[in-house]
């Protein structure tokens, strides 16, 4: 009895003892399964947080068969359509008279790179000699003639090779040039096309280094022309006016000294005019000893340069980068 009254608190102790070390072990288990979970999950966000790092190190890789997007593509002139006119380094596209509000029919010469909507371009103007005279709006084959010669024979021979693209107007008269009509027509080519007015020449040859040699002695500084090339022409040297309006403008005179047709001694006449009158850029004439009425061919294509009289103006550089360093302020 004495046993029986002893023993059951003892194993009523015992149990409960058991018990809470039970509970504290499991607690205990608990606590370092939390902890190792806690480690893991700082492990993994660690490796993920250097490999974001990684791939924000690396560049993005481009994908070279990618096709450019329409806004990173150069935008073309969805009125461009010239290309039955197509060209070497160009389209050369007939304007008959009439056919535009041009006073004049005209073949203009676009480059290649006209076709995208960017740039303007200078524009040079070619004013034909009496031979190449035509009305094209009676008879469209007419226009023709006016690639006998000058700039639009260099492009269709594919000679054509200015150190800086430009936009060429080989306009026609079926008479003489008329300076306002030549005023009307600037005008209207400007306004047309991309061009860039500061930068605007003029040449021509025979008649039409005459009619060069009017425009600038009507308009002078309001001619819009910032340089010209007029070829065995001629002008009028006794006219003060005159003289003083064409020296407003960069000048270089060619012309042949064996000339039957145009004496020599009308472009020494206008040049010494010119030398008489303070201008800014000095007027320029050159030379060719037994040269005739055709100086134009080899000041064109350049191949008259070392052939000139060395006593006026050396055939230094070709006419076409000689017009393209001077521009309108």
């Amino acid at each position: 009895m004495f046993f029986r009254m002893y023993t059951r608190p003892m194993v009523v102790l015992i149990s409960i003892f058991y018990l809470f070390f039970h509970i504290a072990s499991c607690d205990k288990k608990n606590d370092l399964e939390a902890e190792s979970g806690k480690k893991t999950e700082t492990a993994k966000d660690d490796g993920q947080e250097e490999e974001e790092d990684n791939n924000e190190s690396e560049p993005e890789q481009e994908d070279p068969d990618q096709e450019e997007t329409p806004d990173q593509q150069e935008e073309e002139d969805p009125n461009f359509n010239y290309d039955a006119f197509r060209v070497d380094k160009g389209f050369h596209v007939p304007f008959s008279l009439g056919e535009t509000p041009a006073p004049y029919g005209y073949y203009l010469f676009f480059p290649e790179s006209y076709k995208k909507l960017k740039n303007t371009y200078p524009l040079l103007v070619f004013l034909h000699g009496w031979d190449e005279r035509g009305d094209s709006k009676t008879n469209k084959s007419e226009l023709g003639k006016v690639l006998k010669h000058g700039p639009g024979k260099l492009i269709n021979k594919k000679s054509w090779s200015p150190k800086e693209e430009m936009l060429v107007v080989s306009a026609q008269t079926p008479n003489q040039w008329n300076s306002e009509d030549v005023k009307k027509l600037i005008d209207y080519l400007v306004k047309t096309y991309r061009v860039d007015k500061k930068r605007v020449y003029l040449t021509g040859l025979s008649m039409g280094g005459h009619g060069t040699f009017d425009y600038l002695g009507k308009y002078g500084a309001e001619s819009g022309i910032a340089a010209a090339v007029p070829i065995c022409g001629w002008g009028d040297p006794a006219n003060s006016t005159y003289v003083k309006n064409v020296s407003k403008v960069p000048i270089w005179m060619f012309h042949g000294e064996a000339d039957r047709q145009i004496a020599v001694s009308r472009a020494l006449a206008m040049a010494e005019a010119l030398y008489n009158v303070e201008s800014k850029i000095r007027p320029k004439l050159t030379l060719y000893p037994n040269v005739g009425h055709d100086s134009w061919t080899i000041t064109y294509d350049g191949s008259g340069r070392d052939k000139e009289n060395p006593d006026y103006d050396v055939f230094d550089q070709d006419i076409y980068s000689w017009m393209l360093q001077y521009r309108l302020p």
